[in-house]
Order: C-alpha cells, then structure tokens, then sequence
C-alpha cells in the first residue's frame, strides 16, 4: 500500500490575506480603481447569476459567506450587508445577463487598468482565492475608515 501526502491547506489569517493583497495594492491611483471596481465586479457577478438562476446564486453567495465567517466575523456581517445592497441594487436596476457581463468585462478592464499603473500583476494570478479577498479589503478599508 503506497501512502500519498495530501498537501496542507494553509489557513491564512484575515490579516495575513490582507498583508499579502496589500502588497500589489499600493498606488493610490491603482487603489481608487479598485475600490470601485471591486464592488462593481461582485454586484454584476450576483447579477449575471440571478439572471441565470436564483437558486444557485443565493447558495454559491451562502458559500461565498462562509469562507468570511471563517476569517473574521465583522467582515462576515459587512459582507453579508453588502450582499443584501447588492440584491437591492439589482431590484432597482433588473437588467438582463448581457448587461450585468458587460459591467463585468468594464469593471475588469479598470483592474487591469490599474494594475498596469501599479506595475505589478493581479494577487489572483498566484491564487484564486485572492478574488474573494479583493472585496474583503475594500470591506476592511470602508471599516477603518469608519473606525478612524
């Protein structure tokens, strides 16, 4: 019987995420970009699935939830506000899927807009988990702010 190792999952901290996404997020140019797009990117998502079907968008957004219960609880509840303005957002604006895929696309070409003026490449690129830490840091950025 041969014994294969299973990799380990390192579990970050809510703070090591932010350190390491930080780190390709420093112009303040680049950073105004995201703070806009990031949102702008999550709520079209939310849309391009309610459109396609309601079910799998509230379990995969239930889903999404938990991996930042997981990290921090007030990042869970402010995402989970978020959520609910984005439902809001999408009751006041019920466009189609070809709408939603075109603020998508929009929101993503001011990332990469962005990253172009940070020189520095997408934390996504290294892991795809960074794209759930994107909207944790406009989050975490919007409760400092509201700390401070």
């Amino acid at each position: 019987m041969s014994r294969h190792r299973q990799p380990k999952m390192s579990k970050r901290t809510l703070e090591q995420w932010l350190s390491e996404y930080s780190v390709s997020h420093q112009n303040l140019v680049n950073k105004k970009i995201h703070w806009l797009c990031v949102p702008t990117i999550f709520v079209s998502l939310l849309g391009m699935g309610m459109s396609l079907s309601v079910w799998f968008t509230l379990v995969l957004s239930a889903l999404v939830l938990l991996f930042y219960m997981r990290l921090s609880t007030p990042l869970f509840l402010a995402m989970g506000m978020f959520i609910l303005i984005c439902l809001s957002v999408m009751a006041a604006m019920p466009w189609g899927f070809k709408a939603w895929a075109t603020v998508f696309v929009v929101a993503w070409i001011g990332q990469f807009i962005g990253h172009k003026i940070e020189g520095k490449k997408p934390s996504f690129f290294k892991d795809l988990q960074f794209l759930l830490i994107g909207p944790a840091w406009v989050a975490n950025s919007l409760m400092q702010r509201k700390a401070g």
